[in-house]
């Protein structure tokens, strides 16, 4: 009896990267403060530590009694609070200590999965908590001018800064002075980062100068240290090898919503959009169809480059490519430099990306 033939995929227009522009209105900005899809589901009892690493188990206890001690918080989530932010709220007490935790270790350890537990661990409702990244933290006060900032996010309970990163003078001065006003509103801070907070920028920019604003962030954090192997990459195989072009560009145009865009030309598009957009610039992306990935040729495209890495990460975009594989997209003075941390990172993240990616049958 003949086999019946199968029908082939169905062709069609893959979405293009580079040909988007969006603008993120500031309500947006604010409603998206939460963790992303990636890190929804996670808590405290999903984290497992890794058995050789003592200060994985111990940051789940620090973390679990910093949330517990949250519920008497000011500015705060008791009758009454959310008005408060509008009609005046009652004077916060001084704090006795730090206010913050600050999460601190090698990329892979899990930090953000802790971040985003201690998030769904503070009894509080979402509208009186904040998750997001440092840079959207950032882009948050250019949308809403500084004071407005202050006065929406001052009425929080909790606010979680993830990759935690000083790439440049105004920006620390600027965190420093944001920070300072949140805690003096009684408003508790969590954040992750590859850099103790009291060496945040060195080897960025003469952070000596601006010692006080770095000292004043520091001293708003309890460090916890989060050791250990990357576990994207524990037991598993080697990230695999690029495709050909033709391979990739098949599997764009027979994958619902797939993007296809050459690589070089997508770094180009990166440096015409702002970094806090580029989880709107991959809106409705499934899976990224890259061709032709080389080395990035300088600083500033790569620490964009990471950005995106991290966007995708967190809505868990496979990613396709063809060319040079993902570690080798930094090359040795960048992999040695004050970034090397963040470019390490990037890494992982696009391995663990390619990893998820697929094929359709019959490629």
């Amino acid at each position: 009896m003949p086999t019946p033939a199968t029908s082939a995929p169905t062709e069609r227009e893959p979405l293009s990267l580079c040909s988007r522009e969006p603008h993120v209105p500031a309500d947006r900005l604010v409603a998206e403060m939460v963790p992303p899809p990636r890190f929804d589901s996670v808590r405290f009892d999903t984290y497992v530590p890794d058995p050789k690493q003592s200060s994985q188990r111990e940051a789940v206890t620090a973390l679990s009694a910093f949330a517990a001690g949250l519920t008497a918080a000011p500015g705060d989530g008791t009758a009454g609070g959310g008005l408060r932010r509008f009609f005046g709220r009652r004077q916060a007490p001084a704090p006795t200590g730090p206010r913050g935790v600050y999460l601190d270790g090698g990329y892979g350890v899990g930090k953000t999965h802790l971040l985003a537990s201690l998030w769904h661990a503070t009894p509080a409702e979402p509208a009186l908590k904040a998750f997001g990244t440092f840079v959207e933290l950032t882009h948050l006060v250019g949308a809403l001018g500084f004071q407005q900032t202050v006065r929406t996010l001052g009425g929080h309970r909790l606010l979680c800064i993830d990759e935690f990163e000083l790439d440049d003078p105004g920006d620390t001065v600027l965190v420093s002075t944001l920070l300072g006003k949140l805690v003096d509103s009684g408003v508790a801070l969590a954040a992750t980062s590859n850099t103790l907070p009291g060496k945040l920028g060195e080897g960025r920019f003469a952070s000596a100068d601006f010692l006080r604003e770095i000292q004043g962030l520091s001293a708003h954090f309890r460090p916890l240290r989060v050791d250990g192997e990357d576990y994207r990459h524990r037991g598993l195989p080697e990230a695999p090898p690029p495709f050909a072009d033709e391979v990739v560009e098949r599997t764009a145009r027979t994958t619902e919503g797939a993007s296809l865009d050459a690589f070089p030309a997508l770094l180009d598009h990166l440096a015409r959009v702002h970094p806090s957009r580029y989880g709107a610039l991959i809106d409705g992306v499934r899976t990224v169809c890259l061709t032709d990935v080389r080395p990035v040729p300088d600083q500033s495209t790569a620490l964009r480059l990471v950005v995106l890495a991290d966007r995708l990460y967190d809505r868990e975009v496979p990613v396709l490519a063809s060319g040079m594989p993902f570690d080798r997209l930094f090359g040795e003075e960048m992999l040695n430099g004050g970034y090397r941390k963040k470019y390490f990172r990037a890494i992982s993240r696009l391995t663990a990306l390619a990893r998820d990616a697929k094929v359709p049958a019959g490629q």
